[in-house]
């Protein structure tokens, strides 16, 4: 959840006191913070809600495509399965099986074109499950910065305000450091789910990158396997005349 959740809860509401005590810059920067953590878990739910979805469709993609008989079986349903990144590879593949006429009956003229498709194809989901992750990795490495800036910024003007006040008391200087700390709080709340979010975001995206590579792998074998009625003229043709 945001950061600014669970801090409104602590100290029956201390925190928002503290929030409209802070001055000028303290709230440019909580607000900048605030707006970094609502990006950041906008791209985490909506990146888990992708990634827990693919992963469910890529297992029913591949026990659907071992079952088929042939290509153009699974091509007919392979829409389906959409949110796996795996259709992707095979349309990429199946789509250049297709254009060597291989789909009716013909032989691959050229496997290579095939894999090198596959790997296109492969290579756009990879960037397509990775779109917007960088944000998270700015997050995590800017929002900590921002909220030092704050606090360095209020605890400048908390000393100010008591150099010129004269009170050389602890009273006296306490709430203005308490309240420029509060934006250190908020920076590294929004900057810890995002590294976090990152990480393990980035280890399922590798995760269907080798699955992807697998995949391409299995269906090479598929498209250079002999056609069903080929394979069926080939075996007439081996069986000697006496034997039929």
């Amino acid at each position: 959840m945001p950061f600014w959740i669970p801090l409104a809860t602590i100290d029956n509401g201390q925190v928002f006191d503290l929030f409209s005590e802070t001055g000028a810059v303290a709230r440019v920067v909580l607000v900048l913070l605030l707006l970094f953590s609502l990006i950041s878990w906008a791209i985490i739910l909506s990146k888990w809600s992708l990634l827990r979805r693919g992963r469910v469709q890529s297992g029913r993609f591949v026990r659907a495509f071992r079952k088929a008989q042939r290509l153009q079986d699974v091509g007919a349903v392979a829409e389906q399965f959409r949110p796996s990144p795996l259709v992707g590879i095979f349309e990429g593949g199946f789509e250049e099986y297709r254009r060597q006429g291989a789909v009716s009956g013909g032989m691959v003229r050229n496997p290579t074109a095939v894999q090198r498709a596959m790997q296109i194809a492969a290579s756009e989901e990879m960037t397509r499950l990775e779109r917007n992750l960088p944000w998270l990795a700015i997050t995590g490495a800017v929002t900590p910065f921002i909220g030092l800036f704050g606090t360095v910024w209020g605890i400048i003007d908390a000393f100010h305000g008591l150099g010129t006040a004269g009170a050389a008391t602890l009273r006296a200087v306490a709430p203005g450091i308490s309240e420029a700390l509060i934006t250190t709080a908020a920076g590294l709340a929004a900057a810890i789910p995002a590294v976090i979010a990152y990480n393990l975001i980035g280890s399922s995206i590798r995760e269907f990158a080798s699955r992807g590579d697998d995949f391409a792998l299995e269906m090479l074998n598929a498209v250079e396997r002999p056609h069903p009625a080929q394979a069926a003229a080939y075996r007439d043709a081996e069986i000697p005349q006496v034997l039929r």
